[in-house]
Order: C-alpha cells, then sequence, then structure tokens
C-alpha cells in the first residue's frame, strides 16, 4: 500500500489532528433498487423523505452505472476496482452441497457450506485498502465475496498461487472472508443466496471487540428456528418475528455508536432491502401501503419457489420496502448526528443494479413512465443505471450531475476523497498483471467538474443472458448472443431504435473496445460480438 500521502501529513500533525482532518465514509449499497423507485428520481407512489433531503443537502448522479446487472459481480466491480470484462467474479456462482444439514438449528435444515465465488487474495479490495491506512472499518449486509463452511469455520485452503483453493470447498472455508480481508467488524449473511430470506436461521458475524470473535462465527436467530423455514411454505413461517434487514441496520448503527474522532472509519453497508423476498413485520409502514394499494394489488404474481414466502399485496409489500429503508438512512444521519461525526462523514447511496420482477416484485407497475430498457440482469439501461446519491464535507449541496461513472471508479475515487493514493489503484496504474479500471471522479464529488477526468467508454458483460454492453459517449452497444444493437443514448435512452446499420464505423470501434477489454472466464463465459451463439 502506498501512503506517502497521509505519511506526509502525518509528520506535520499529532496522531489525533491527523484523525480529525480524515474524513470517514459511509457506503450504502441496497439491493435492487431500480433507477425510479426513489422520489428524487421520479417516483410518484413511494415515498421516500430522507433520500431526497440527502438529494437536496448533497449531489444527485444522472448517470451512474453498477458494475453489473446481477448482484455479486457487481459488488466484487466496487471491491476490487475492475470491470466485469477483468474482475474475477463475474456472476452469482454458490457453493454449497446438495444434501442439506438437518437439526443444526431446531428442526429447520439449513445448507451446510454456502457462499459465492471468492474474491481473490491476489488483488486487493477497498476495505483492505482502508484498513492499512488507519480506518476502522465495518461492513454490515451482505458479504457475496467467499464462502463460509459451517463445519469448517476456521479451516482456510489456498492454491499455488495464494487464492482459495475452490476444490477444497467442502473441508474449508475461503480464504476470502470479511476477518481475513481487511473488515474489523461484520454482520450479516456471509452468502447472498442466504439473504432471499429476511427470516433466516442464522446470520454470520465477526466482532472482536464486542464479542471477541477470533472468525467468523454464526449467530443463531433462536426466536425463528422455533417455527418453519421458509422452503417449506408453511403458515408456520410467518411466526418468525427476528427480521434481518432491521437486525443488520440496528448492528451497523451500534457500531456507528463506537466510532470517535480519534481513529477515522469506513463503512460498508450492504443492505438488502427491497431484494426479494416480498415480506416484513406488518408495521405502520406495510399498513400505509396495503390500504393505499388494496384495490391494485393482485397479490403475489408467480409461482412459489423455495426461498421466496408467497404473499397476497406484492406492491404494499415492495413499496415498504424502500420506504423502510429511506427510514434506516435516515437513522443513519440521525446517529452521525448524534454522535457529532455528520460534518466529517462522506455518506454515499445506491444500489447493486436495477429492479428486480423476482418473488412478485413488479416495477413496471411502479415506473410507469417507462424511462429506461431492461431490469435485473440486463445490460440494457434499466439493468445497470442506478440511483447514485453522495452528501458529506466538499459536496456541493442541491447539485445534478450527469458525469458517467461505474462502480469501479469508486476505489480510486473514494482513496483520493480520504487524501491517499486513488492513481496507485486506478486505470492509470492498471497493468496486465494487475487490472485496475476506475477514474477517480473525486474533483466532481467536490464540485470540480472543469477538472475532471472523463472515462473513453463504460463495460459490462453478463454470462447468464449471454449479453455485453459498451458505452462510449452517448453510444451505446448492447451485444445478445454474439449480435451487437447500438443505440444513441442522446435521442433514445430507452434503446428503441437499433441504429448499427447506419453506423458501421462506430459498431467497428465499439467492437473493437469490447475485444480488448474482455479477458477469458472459464467460469462466466459469454459469446463475443460475432462469434456463435455456443458457449
Amino acid at each position: 500500500m502506498k501512503t506517502s500521502t497521509l505519511m506526509l501529513i502525518a509528520s506535520a500533525l499529532p496522531a489525533a489532528a491527523l484523525a480529525q482532518e480524515r474524513p470517514n465514509i459511509i457506503y450504502i449499497m441496497c439491493d435492487d433498487m431500480g433507477y425510479g423507485d426513489l422520489g428524487c428520481y421520479g417516483q410518484q407512489l413511494i415515498s421516500t423523505p430522507n433520500l431526497d433531503r440527502m438529494a437536496q443537502e448533497g449531489m444527485r448522479f444522472t448517470q451512474a452505472y453498477a458494475g453489473s446487472p446481477v448482484s455479486a459481480p457487481s459488488r466484487a466491480s466496487f471491491m476490487t476496482g475492475q470491470h466485469t470484462g477483468h474482475v474475477h467474479v463475474r456472476g452469482n456462482r454458490e457453493y454449497w452441497q446438495s444434501s442439506r444439514q438437518e437439526n443444526m438449528f431446531g428442526n429447520n435444515p439449513d445448507y451446510r457450506v454456502i457462499g459465492q465465488e471468492p474474491y481473490l487474495n491476489t488483488h486487493k479490495i477497498v476495505p483492505e485498502l482502508f484498513k492499512a491506512a488507519g480506518y476502522n472499518t465495518g461492513m454490515f449486509g451482505k458479504w457475496a465475496g467467499g464462502y463460509y463452511n459451517l463445519d469448517h469455520p476456521n479451516t482456510y485452503k489456498k492454491d499455488a498461487q495464494g487464492n482459495t483453493d475452490t476444490s477444497a470447498w467442502s473441508s474449508s472455508s475461503s480464504s476470502s472472508l470479511p476477518n481475513l480481508r481487511g473488515i474489523d467488524c461484520y454482520y450479516g449473511p456471509i452468502c447472498q443466496f442466504q439473504a432471499h430470506t429476511y427470516y433466516p436461521n442464522f446470520l454470520n458475524r465477526y466482532d472482536p471487540e464486542k464479542y471477541g470473535d477470533k472468525h467468523v462465527v454464526v449467530d443463531t436467530l433462536k426466536q425463528n428456528i422455533q417455527h418453519r423455514d421458509v422452503s417449506s411454505g408453511h403458515a408456520d413461517y410467518e411466526n418468525r418475528a427476528q427480521y434481518t434487514a432491521d437486525m443488520i441496520h440496528q448492528y451497523a448503527l451500534d457500531w456507528i455508536g463506537r466510532q470517535t474522532d480519534d481513529e477515522p472509519f469506513f463503512g460498508i453497508f450492504t443492505y438488502t432491502l427491497p431484494h426479494a423476498e416480498l415480506w416484513q413485520p406488518n408495521d405502520s409502514i406495510l399498513q400505509k401501503y396495503t390500504q393505499a394499494f388494496q384495490c391494485n394489488d393482485s397479490g403475489f404474481g408467480g409461482a412459489f419457489s423455495s426461498w421466496y414466502y408467497k404473499n397476497t399485496n406484492r406492491h404494499a409489500q415492495f413499496a415498504a420496502m424502500i420506504t423502510r429503508l429511506d427510514t434506516q438512512v435516515g437513522e443513519i444521519f440521525a446517529k452521525l448526528e448524534e454522535m457529532g461525526l455528520a460534518d466529517n462523514t462522506l455518506v454515499i447511496f445506491t444500489s447493486d443494479n436495477g429492479p428486480h420482477e423476482e418473488g412478485g416484485a413488479d416495477p413496471d407497475w411502479f415506473n410507469r413512465d417507462g424511462l429506461l430498457r431492461g431490469t435485473k440482469r440486463s445490460t440494457h439501461e434499466g439493468g445497470i443505471r442506478v440511483p447514485f446519491i453522495a452528501k458529506g464535507p466538499g459536496v456541493p449541496a442541491g447539485t445534478v450531475n450527469d458525469h458517467q461513472l461505474a462502480f469501479y471508479d469508486l476505489m480510486p475515487t473514494l482513496l483520493d476523497y480520504a487524501g491517499l493514493n486513488g492513481d496507485a489503484y486506478s486505470l492509470k496504474a492498471s497493468t496486465d498483471a494487475q487490472r485496475f479500471d476506475g477514474i477517480s471522479f473525486n474533483q466532481t464529488l467536490r464540485g470540480n467538474d472543469a477538472q475532471q477526468e472523463k472515462h473513453d467508454f463504460l463495460y459490462w458483460e453478463f454470462h447468464e443472458t449471454n449479453m455485453l454492453a459498451l458505452r462510449m459517449g452517448e453510444w451505446k452497444l448492447v451485444v445478445k448472443n454474439g449480435t451487437p444493437s447500438l443505440y444513441d443514448l442522446s435521442v433514445d435512452v430507452h434503446e428503441d431504435n437499433d441504429v448499427a446499420a447506419n453506423n458501421p464505423d462506430i459498431v467497428k470501434q465499439m467492437v473493437d473496445i469490447i475485444n480488448r477489454e474482455h479477458t477469458t472466464s472459464n467460469m462466466f463465459k459469454v459469446t463475443m460480438p460475432g462469434e456463435s451463439t455456443k458457449r
């Protein structure tokens, strides 16, 4: 880690003054919120006063993009500073045994091994860089960067390159878990598959300060396991009362409450709302929408599956989840104010990808203007363009910005914002051996658009839907099953009119960039432009 800037500051200031000069950062990434799901982005049916106020008091971006149209690779793009043509994790690849472990949690079964394809240990991730720079780091919500073996919680096996030996997944945990990757305190589901239910059998925890944890442990949800699990489809599931969206949020607030101005902190809040399942406490938030939408709510809207509990008020459930999340964001700001930390804390809010249609969700009903085409898992705008709001010291209030950015820009941006060396982890430092794709937008974040460097292009690929995309200025190329389509976003943001035939030189230029940026992945294969659709 290059800390020359930090060392120069440290030589001139005592430790306490240095800590006060360095900003705290909280990065809130919610799950499956669409571009139009907030009032400040045009939503008219859902109340989001806290996020709307955040936009009024900070900067709202209109052309911010997720790293991927689906969860795990989008999070990996943020963590690594790489786009999905370079990052190792390009899809939701899970690890678990086909047989379920009985009677570990009362009479309710659960998977023995759970988690995602691990991040590479040979490539630094954001929390490691901030921990090395003296920040207290916390993460609350989905990890999605490795797997946790319930039977082997503190056994890690690496391959010859120093990364997780995934062939040993049945007898070890991955070597990419929060406690091993720069996180000082963690609470949430290691496995995002487990996060498909808001009332699971357990969460994971790593909290040496409060509990003396030596490694990631299981926090069994003792009230939940007294009742049937979600996969049973049994109504007794409704008697589970430990609602993890609230539990994770309360843990994050507790962690903020432990902070002081003697040490800067960096929090990654990967909240699970408003991802399916559409199920939550029947409190005043839900009741408000149940009454409002009772004549327009058609129920679950899909077949019951093993990880989503059926409900009868899907529109009310979804709207309440957005408002509940908005309430939690308000409580984060209130906690910062209470602790006297608000004036020195940058807060960023965004979503990991576009809106979902799972568990009965109905994004078309809420976003009736149809501004963007596509949803989660699509590389059209609706799958990857996301809400993105920043508020903090130096960020001009009440501004709307059209700078084009993607999640892989956040690594150098946040480092620069903290006074560290973002260039060392940006496109400027990228090599074949160590790829970085981000460009710091710290100048834009601080209101200096004239000095802001811009991307020549932004890149995405996603194997499940066999899609790629490239944005180059106002041109957008979408490749599906090897066939490219070209759109001019300056006049066609909904991507209705394919103008590839009229612009062959632009198509060729963009296809050449895609072929140059894509590196082969044996796990996450896509059809390149002009190739056969056989993968």
